[in-house]
């Protein structure tokens, strides 16, 4: 069942058993330092905290 909260996953992840289930999938990627797909959508595979400010860097400096 999914997450009361969620009209629309918005991972691509179908398989997933997390899927649809936003508090769930927090969780897991809180405990294994990542972010979910529907956080950061531009990621080119690597969901980690460092590629997420790697990004960020990249988007805001100069």
């Amino acid at each position: 069942m999914g997450c009361i909260n969620v009209k629309e996953c918005a991972c691509p992840k179908k398989t997933c058993p997390n899927n649809g289930k936003c508090c769930a999938c927090v969780i897991k990627h809180k405990e294994t330092d990542s972010l979910p797909f529907c956080l950061f959508l531009d990621n080119g595979g690597d969901k980690s905290l460092a590629n997420y400010y790697k990004i960020l860097k990249k988007r805001f400096e100069p």
